[in-house]
């Protein structure tokens, strides 16, 4: 286990809790309450709070990429994401080499100005933010300027729960037929 600021603060805090709770129930043995929020204070730790905190705060743990994860469990594309913009990843790579890290295009964005999907725009579902309650979805968009790949930029939107038709785009298709993906 790794001690972070997070984890030695929200110790301090449940110790802190734990300590001025006993002193309610026992006021004359500080002594002896110091001792036992001292000791009561991994349990709760582990047993209460960071349960409870994994499930309702959306917080996921960094990994570093990998091209068969991304593929195949994209519930694990949250742990990669963030590494992969801080450290420019796929900034200066090829359409060729991005369709074989990634896999399949999901969806083009829409260029306005042209009225039509924008073959230069890649986008890939990251899914729901982890978290109970969550309705937010969040991807990722690579852009590419002259082949190569000059932004890629996070977007949440809110996430709808009815079922919609997929409907085919031509542009998107090709671009896909291009990669040896399954």
């Amino acid at each position: 286990m790794v001690l972070t600021p997070i984890l030695i603060t929200s110790c301090l805090i449940i110790a802190i809790l734990l300590y001025l709770f006993l002193t309610t129930i026992d006021n004359k043995r500080k002594w002896l309450n110091i001792i036992l929020a001292i000791l009561i204070t991994p349990l709760a730790y582990f047993y209460i709070w960071y349960p409870i905190s994994t499930v309702f705060l959306p917080y996921h743990h960094q990994k570093e990429f990998n091209t068969e994860a991304w593929k195949k469990k994209p519930g694990l594309r949250y742990e990669m994401i963030d590494r992969m913009i801080s450290t420019d990843f796929l900034i200066g790579k090829s359409k060729e080499e991005v369709g074989q890290l990634l896999g399949k295009v999901q969806w083009l964005s829409w260029n306005e100005t042209n009225k039509d999907f924008d073959p230069d725009v890649w986008n890939y579902g990251l899914g729901l933010i982890p978290g109970a309650f969550s309705t937010i979805k969040e991807d990722v968009e690579i852009t590419f300027t002259n082949n190569k790949v000059s932004k890629v930029k996070l977007s949440q939107s809110g996430y709808n729960f009815e079922k919609t038709d997929q409907t085919s785009n031509k542009k998107l298709d090709s671009i896909n037929a291009r990669f040896n993906t399954k």
